[in-house]
């Protein structure tokens, strides 16, 4: 018997609530193994990649607007995760795509849960280097995307402030450092 058998729920009955572009919000009945029942929502999303593109000493940032935070934010290029493709994919594409760069190198920093109370997604840190630069973005048709370089001690310095507050680039700046502190 798994230790933690007392701790687990199980979905007695799920329902469709919203389906956005986005994402699909469920309804979900469970019980706790006690016998207590209860409702709870859950949020269906695909995955996504966050993507730490090193050129030179600098980070290949990418500057956009957020709708739900209201204003223009400053953060690591990122997408979704086509069905059947790999994140490894998706890093590369997207980073080309958003920035115009093309990485020799992606390599997979980490792997977490954007939110285990609601989603039911995972996002993939990857590490992008050995950038050459093809001068081309290629965005979606609501994309508006302003790709800039920042020292790496500059970001670093800066996360959290007006221009830097997207959570996801926190975590992928926590497993950049742990990379870099793993290679010393």
């Amino acid at each position: 018997m798994d230790k933690y058998e007392f701790l687990k729920w199980k979905t007695t009955d799920r329902e469709k609530i919203l389906h956005t572009a986005v994402y699909d919000v469920y309804s979900q009945k469970e019980t706790a193994a006690s016998g207590m029942e209860g409702t709870y929502v859950a949020i269906d999303a695909p995955d996504w990649v966050v993507i730490v593109a090193v050129h030179e000493n600098n980070f290949v940032l990418v500057r956009q607007w957020r709708h739900g935070e209201g204003k223009v934010t400053l953060e690591f290029p990122g997408g979704v995760v086509d069905p059947g493709e790999k994140p490894e994919t998706t890093a590369l594409r997207e980073l080309e795509e958003e920035t115009g760069f093309r990485a020799r190198k992606i390599t997979r920093l980490g792997k977490v849960s954007s939110n285990p109370a609601l989603f039911m997604n995972h996002f993939y840190v990857m590490l992008a280097e050995d950038l050459v630069q093809t001068g081309e973005q290629h965005l979606d048709e609501d994309e508006f995307i302003k790709y800039e370089e920042h020292l790496i001690d500059e970001v670093i310095e800066r996360f959290g402030d007006e221009e830097m507050t997207h959570a996801y680039m926190g975590t992928a700046l926590a497993f950049y450092l742990r990379s870099r502190w793993r290679a010393h």
